[in-house]
């Protein structure tokens, strides 16, 4: 059987994957899914990064066997010809791990810098903490912005975070918020995290993307995290001076 490619622009996962059960564990059920196969990569690809709005198509299963897809990861290029109005970048820092943590954030409109934030400054975190508050709080930007009848995206760099929230939360609900073979952590954080994300999932997409790999957005969100540690800034906090990128991207990484 000849590979396919399959493209998922709305899912608990968007991507390229090359597996038809992965896409099918993304999209079923999923309210509002999109997705669709193609025979090369070089084609979905080009739909995937212009955002095509083509029927979806459902692909007969892949061989036993074949190995389980990984998403193609999405460069600059792809990401701002995506239809969004509004894409909130989030990520999290932690120095040393586990030690001091904070969150930052990038928000975009129409692809133009509009907004930073950082904060939620941890004495004692960890990368997963921090990651999993920048989650949150980009849904609850995310929310705000759909009241205004935005179109939101956002893109997130750790997969925990991701698949705490849009994969492995539902499961947990169901079982009392219990997992075999031991504690689930960072509850906390997570059960708001998901309660909200229910409210605005079928609204959004969340997309991840690879970290310090040159995505504005993503490099910025990580200063700002390093900023919040720095200052050891509890609140979020807005980011008063968004015009002059390159100064920032200067800043110390995380």
């Amino acid at each position: 059987m000849a590979k396919k490619y399959y493209v998922v622009w709305k899912g608990r996962e968007t991507g390229i994957f090359t597996t038809w059960p992965k896409c099918k564990s993304l999209v079923d059920g999923f309210a509002g899914a999109r997705y669709k196969s193609f025979p090369t990569l070089e084609e979905a690809e080009s739909a995937f990064g212009g955002n095509s709005t083509g029927t979806a198509t459902k692909a007969k299963a892949s061989p036993k066997g074949t190995t389980k897809g990984k998403a193609v990861p999405l460069n600059q290029a792809q990401i701002d010809a995506m239809e969004f109005d509004v894409k909130i970048y989030t990520d999290g820092a932690c120095d040393p791990n586990p030690g001091e943590a904070g969150t930052g954030l990038a928000v975009y409109e129409n692809n133009q810098l509009s907004e930073l934030w950082y904060g939620l400054y941890q004495s004692l975190g960890t990368n997963n903490t921090a990651e999993l508050h920048g989650l949150h709080q980009s849904l609850l930007l995310a929310k705000e912005k759909l009241t205004l009848g935005h179109r939101v995206a956002i893109f997130c760099d750790s997969k925990y975070s991701i698949d705490c929230i849009t994969k492995w939360a539902t499961g947990w609900e169901k079982k009392g918020w219990k997992k075999p073979g031991g504690e689930i952590k960072n509850l906390d954080i997570i059960k708001p995290t998901f309660a909200l994300y229910q409210q605005i999932a079928s609204k959004i997409t969340i997309h991840h993307v690879n970290g310090h790999v040159g995505i504005e957005g993503n490099e910025l969100a990580d200063r700002m995290s390093i900023v919040a540690v720095e200052s050891r800034e509890e609140n979020l906090s807005r980011y008063a001076n968004v015009t002059d990128i390159p100064a920032i991207l200067a800043l110390r990484t995380g």
